[in-house]
């Protein structure tokens, strides 16, 4: 799938890890964010719907969460990494969500410690 970035950013310090993609335009958020050691997120202050794909310690897609608006908090039982990405207009079946995530060769280090 032609919306999934490479590379993504690593979210590496506190306040980037608080803050992920909220309060940033649509425009300005990229290609998403990657944030390591991390089985949840919050959604307040977006201004876009999110996708998040949560990862176990070997880098694999074990949940994925669809549009999430803002305002919800959202977490993955057994998640080492979350990845959010701004939400594509194309619409897609979880598995192919699922397969083309694990297939697109995402550098994603959910262990990762910076």
């Amino acid at each position: 799938m032609d919306h999934l970035p490479r590379p993504v950013p690593v979210a590496k310090g506190f306040r980037t890890r608080l803050r992920g993609l909220a309060w940033r335009d649509r425009s300005a958020a990229g290609p998403g964010l990657l944030i390591p050691r991390c089985s949840s997120v919050h959604t307040f202050g977006m201004r876009f719907e999110l996708d998040l794909f949560f990862l176990d310690c070997e880098g694999r897609v074990i949940g994925v969460r669809r549009r999430v608006p803002p305002r919800r908090f959202v977490w993955w039982p057994g998640a080492a990494a979350v990845l959010e990405l701004p939400t594509c207009g194309e619409k897609v079946g979880k598995g192919g969500e699922i397969e083309a995530l694990e297939g697109s060769g995402i550098p994603c280090s959910p262990n990762e410690k910076r």
